[in-house]
């Protein structure tokens, strides 16, 4: 029997990490929380979580080395996971309390989220997702499927072509984005039941 693979999951000091861990146990990952980089290069996966302020995890990526870390795994082609800010914090800055730098491995910007219609923000609930493009993780979820999300900043990427996922609240913004080996969500797979399990369950299938 071959073993599971390995997934690093990124302890940036920003993320709910205990509920991505079970998430990705619960499908057959194995999962290994840390902040540690000689640990996340030697990871077969990467899972980068986080919630809260862009500043502070951009901040403590760097701190702890993992900025260079989380590079250097998605240079080598492995697969990676972003999920919420691990979407946000790929592109070249956000004009959250900023604009502050991001890692710069996508070309575009996070903006804050603008809906019309009078729609609250932050954006805290479920709401459907459309593909843009076919995306292999998404395989068994139904398009138009509903993922939890909470956020008020949203990745505008410089191509277009990269958002695999398209989510509408107010105005449509991207919801996934997909580059080679690299995959990202803005919504928190690990709270959004049997939809997130599945895609979770292709993550850890992947090659």
């Amino acid at each position: 029997m071959t073993a599971a693979p390995t997934i690093a999951v990124v302890d940036s000091g920003s993320g709910n990490l205990r509920s991505v861990e079970k998430a990705l146990a619960a499908v057959g990952g194995r999962p290994i929380v840390t902040s540690d980089p000689a640990q996340v290069r030697r990871a077969d996966k990467l899972v980068v979580p986080g919630q809260g302020a862009f500043a502070d995890c951009v901040r403590n990526l760097a701190e702890r080395g993992l900025d260079a870390a989380i590079r250097d795994v998605i240079a080598s082609g492995r697969p990676y996971l972003g999920i919420c800010l691990g979407l946000q914090v790929l592109f070249e800055d956000s004009e959250e309390h900023g604009p502050v730098a991001g890692l710069g491995i996508l070309r575009g910007h996070v903006v804050r989220l603008r809906p019309g219609g009078g729609l609250k923000v932050p954006h805290i609930g479920w709401n459907q997702v459309a593909s843009r493009a076919a995306e292999r993780l998404m395989a068994g979820v139904p398009d138009g499927g509903s993922f939890y999300f909470v956020h008020s900043y949203v990745a505008v990427p410089a191509d277009p072509g990269i958002v695999a996922l398209e989510c509408d609240y107010g105005a449509p913004f991207a919801a996934a984005v997909r580059q080679g080996n690299l995959f990202a969500c803005q919504f928190h797979p690990e709270k959004s039941q049997s939809n997130g399990l599945t895609l979770l369950a292709r993550f850890v299938e992947s090659a």
